[in-house]
Parts: C-alpha cells; sequence; structure tokens
C-alpha cells in the first residue's frame, strides 16, 4: 500500500476541527486524522507492506521550467535553486514534523525522492513493484497508474473516508471513457486547473476522450491536426495546431516518473520494538491524541497503547 501522503494529511487537517490540541495548543487535527486514516486503510484493505511516500519537492523545477505556470498558484515564495515554498495553513505546518515523527515511530517507511514529487515515487514504487499494490491518494494524476494486468489500483478518497473508491481500469473507463494508460493524455488536452496545467483551449473532457478514442494517444492527435486528410476538424485541427508549443512538454510534466532509483528499503508491516511502543505512550500523553493511536496500533497488529 502506497500513501500519497500529503494528500492525506491535507485531508485530515480540512477534516477534522483545529479545536483539537495540544496542550500546549498545537493542533493535532492533521496528525490524529492521519492516524486514523491508516488504521482504517489497513483494516480494510490488510496490506503486507506500507510506505508513506513525500513530497520531497512539490513543485520540481524541471516541471516548472517547461510549463511555468505549473502549481504556480499554490506558491508563496519562489527559492531559487531550492525547493518552493507552498501555501500551507500554519496549523499544518506545525503539524508536519509531528506526522513525520509518528510515521517514525509507528515503523511506517517514509521514501522521498530529491527534485520529485511524491507521485513520481509511487509511480516508481508501482513500477518496480512485484507484487499487488494499492496506491492511497485524492489525486486524479495517479489514474494513470492503474494497471488490472499488473494488480495495480487507486483507493480514492476525494468523497471521503466513509466513501473510499476502489478504482480498476474498468472505473477509469466509465468514469472517463479512457483507458488509465491515456489518461496523462487525456489531462494534457483537457488540462488541470488545481495543478495550474492550461490545457487545449475548447477542450474539455468530453472532446479529449472523444480525440483519444479515435487517435489513441496525444502523438495520434498531433499527427491527424498536420495530416489535412484525417478526419479531424478543421477547428480542431487549428486548436491542436495552436497549442504545439504546449503539447510538446505538457507529457514531461503531466507523466508520472516511474523509473526512479529508491534505493534498499524494508515496508513489511511488523510488531513494534518496546522502545518505539514507550514513545508512542509518551507522545499520545504529550500531544493529545485521545484513541488514535490505539486504533492504528490494533490496525497494524500491535496491541493498544495506555493513552
Amino acid at each position: 500500500m502506497l500513501l500519497d501522503t500529503a494528500s492525506l494529511y491535507f485531508r485530515a487537517f480540512y477534516g477534522l476541527p483545529d479545536s483539537l490540541r495540544a496542550p500546549d495548543g498545537t493542533p493535532v487535527n492533521a496528525v490524529r486524522g492521519l492516524l486514523d486514516m491508516i488504521a482504517r486503510l489497513v483494516t480494510d484493505y490488510q496490506p503486507t507492506h506500507l510506505i508513506a511516500c513525500w513530497d520531497d519537492d512539490w513543485r520540481p523545477a524541471w516541471r516548472v521550467n517547461l510549463i511555468p505556470s505549473y502549481k504556480a498558484h499554490r506558491m508563496v515564495k519562489a527559492i531559487d535553486g531550492g525547493v518552493d515554498v507552498e501555501e500551507v495553513p500554519p496549523g499544518l505546518v506545525a503539524q508536519v514534523p509531528m506526522i513525520r515523527e509518528a510515521l517514525a515511530a509507528f515503523g511506517i517507511t517514509v521514501i522521498g525522492a530529491a527534485q520529485h514529487e511524491a507521485d513520481d515515487v509511487i509511480g516508481s514504487l508501482a513500477a518496480q513493484a512485484d507484487s499487488a499494490v494499492d496506491i492511497v491518494t485524492g489525486d486524479r494524476d495517479l489514474f494513470q497508474l492503474i494497471n488490472d494486468d499488473r494488480d495495480v489500483r487507486v483507493i480514492y478518497t476525494a468523497r471521503g473516508m466513509s466513501r473510499l473508491e476502489v478504482l480498476t481500469d474498468a472505473t477509469v473507463v466509465s468514469k472517463y471513457s479512457v483507458l488509465p494508460g491515456q489518461y496523462a493524455d487525456f489531462a494534457a488536452l483537457r488540462g488541470d486547473s488545481s495543478d495550474g496545467l492550461p490545457g487545449v483551449p475548447g477542450i474539455g473532457d468530453k472532446t479529449a476522450a472523444s480525440l483519444l478514442q479515435e487517435f489513441v494517444d496525444l502523438d495520434g492527435v498531433i499527427a491527424a491536426a498536420k495530416d489535412s486528410a484525417s478526419s479531424m476538424s478543421a477547428s480542431m485541427r487549428a486548436r491542436i495546431t495552436k497549442a504545439a508549443d504546449y503539447l510538446a512538454v505538457a507529457p514531461t510534466v503531466v507523466n508520472v516518473v516511474s523509473d526512479l532509483h529508491l534505493g534498499e528499503f524494508e515496508a513489511t508491516l511488523q510488531p513494534l520494538s518496546a522502545e518505539q511502543l514507550a514513545r508512542i505512550d509518551q507522545f499520545t500523553s504529550e500531544w493529545n491524541l485521545g484513541g488514535s493511536t490505539g486504533r492504528a496500533l490494533k490496525a497494524l497488529g500491535n496491541g493498544t497503547t495506555t493513552g
């Protein structure tokens, strides 16, 4: 099971009241919510391995260099040669170190990659896995990784933890009329305002899907636009041709990286040490985490804490 960690802790932060606080006044809603999500996911889907995939760089320069608007609306400060500062509520900023500490204490492997997003880590782990994979995310970009032949599914959280959707090839086709392998080209054509991708003006979901149904992929769409004898209408050829510069770089931005070398790691779920259990007991009280730690421990096969 691969967690799109930021997607989950943002959802937890906005889904639980910020009146949930530690004794020193620090909000703990995202920490508690994330632990409850992990407890629910592990209980319901019974993974043997669990990895929290991390955004070491939420807006990589190599993507921004190709499409400057990429996630620009979420940026509060550009950092030359470093990681741009994302707009994150102060109450959540304070909890990110706590989330990292909690994941470590629970023995949950965290993997990130320099100059890459969590999506790229997820894509690489899914591509290199030798067993079934469940990807947990609220991000549609990862639909491109769904693959029934390789037992790669997405557990989609956008409708909330009480209405999780398990997406397969058939689900993507029913929702968007394209195969998962076509989803990145579909997203490039219709754009995605949440990521600052402009898309091709005049092309929405239905038109993008119909183009891919007829011409298979983005290369086929572009080739048809250049061929005056193709079945593509003159007005559509004009739209595609006008967007040629964008379409030349969009696939590199939209496609999730699948060949990162992430090194050796151990992600098997296994009982925790006495030292880890003691630390969990300590921060359960210190951070006022209520029953969230107990539920997570129980789901992960470690009994409960006294907190």
